[in-house]
């Protein structure tokens, strides 16, 4: 008996250490609101300055993806970081305080939307993976990373983008967020030739701020359904915009239309 228990607490703290050494990975890239250089519906000076991430609709504002997930008490911010890539204007890297779970977000300048864009997409196809360090773990984000995001206006309407895309060797790519207008729409065949599964999109116009992602990443982390997943992403926005379920609902999707 004494050595059973001697057994079990062996494989738990293996399994323990490796969940430690191989902590999941999201990163997500944020296009900075910019009045001048996206085809927005015009904000505030300071929400729609692409150049300043402080006050930024999508970033430092305070439904933004720095100051929500600043001030969320499941996540605990690592580090601010600094990075070779003169798009980023910003970087911070967060942890989930119970799963070990971190989250890697960049802030990408407002006119650099198209970069940001491209960025995410080869990620989501597994290329350009790049690696963080940080306490005690070596990460690697981008085409590394488990779940790519992005949070913005939906660049596509307005421009094409020019990604060459790689076969993917175990058949897909990654898991991928996408939040932003109509995204399901203008993304569908991007996601499609990056070989990446669309865990949630959208379908129509849509303020894309930080509740929603994060209700959503709080499924993931979880290990839900994608559809328990999407239900939690309509709960957050109507909970915020108070637009009523039902159009929450009808807002979010998951998985590639039928």
């Amino acid at each position: 008996m004494r050595l059973l228990i001697l057994l079990l607490l062996f494989f738990c703290f293996s399994s323990a250490l490796t969940a430690q050494e191989n902590p999941r990975l999201i990163h997500v890239f944020v296009a900075l609101a910019d009045n001048e250089y996206q085809g927005i519906v015009p904000v505030p000076g300071s929400l729609g300055d692409g150049d300043r991430p402080s006050r930024n609709l999508y970033w430092g504002a305070a439904y933004g993806i720095r100051t929500y997930f600043g001030r969320a008490e499941e996540w605990e911010l690592v580090a601010d970081l600094e990075t070779s890539n003169s798009k980023i204007l910003d970087r911070v890297l967060f942890k989930h305080r119970k799963s070990g779970t971190y989250l890697l977000a960049d802030a990408y300048e407002g006119k650099y939307i198209r970069g940001c864009t491209e960025d995410f997409l080869k990620a989501c196809n597994g290329q350009n993976p790049e690696r963080i360090v940080a306490p005690l773990v070596h990460l690697e984000f981008g085409g590394g990373a488990d779940l790519l995001v992005y949070v913005g206006h939906n660049g596509l309407m307005d421009f094409e983008v020019s990604v060459e895309y790689e076969p993917v060797p175990s058949g897909h790519g990654r898991e991928a967020i996408l939040l932003g207008c109509y995204t399901q729409f203008y993304f569908e065949g991007e996601m499609e030739a990056a070989q990446a599964h669309p865990l949630l999109w959208t379908t129509h116009l849509m303020a894309p701020e930080a509740y929603s992602l994060h209700a959503a990443m709080e499924g993931w982390i979880r290990g839900e359904s994608d559809e328990a997943i999407d239900e939690r992403a309509a709960q957050a926005y109507h909970q915020y915009q108070n637009c009523g379920i039902r159009g929450a609902r009808n807002l979010f999707a998951t998985g590639y239309a039928k």
